[in-house]
């Protein structure tokens, strides 16, 4: 079993997704090990977005992270980190396919209601920052 870390960012709570995103996770066979609700500190969602620091959309990034409650779900399931990756869809709106997450429910780039690891590394990485040890 494989493990990775799921974001419903800001926008979620917002458009009132929540158990929206949580039902489509269970319905796909994942395994809830580990839940934080949190509004994330503008220190803390910079050291999240590290990668993206030299990028011009960084400031937008963490300013629409820090706008309201987070909720960090971090899942079990065979081959985690891939699937979760396809339920979610792609990041950019003329990519995402319908039936996922963001292809059905998104509504633009930012705003686009989930964050999920892309890698073994990156979960371990975001795991520790959203969690701790």
């Amino acid at each position: 079993m494989e493990k990775t870390l799921l974001i419903l960012k800001p926008d979620a709570f917002k458009r009132n997704l929540v158990g929206e995103i949580i039902k489509r996770i269970e319905m796909k066979g994942f395994k809830i090990v580990n839940m934080k609700f949190e509004f994330l500190s503008k220190e803390k969602a910079k050291r999240f977005y590290e990668v993206h620091k030299d990028k011009i959309f960084f400031n937008d990034l963490i300013n629409f992270m820090i706008s309201g409650p987070i909720l960090s779900i971090e899942v079990e399931g065979e081959n985690a980190i891939y699937l979760m990756r396809k339920l979610i869809g792609a990041t950019k709106p003329e990519e995402r396919e319908m039936g996922s997450i963001r292809g059905d429910l998104a509504i633009g780039l930012t705003d686009n209601l989930v964050h999920a690891s892309d890698s073994k590394e990156n979960y371990e990485y975001e795991r520790k920052i959203i969690f701790g040890n």
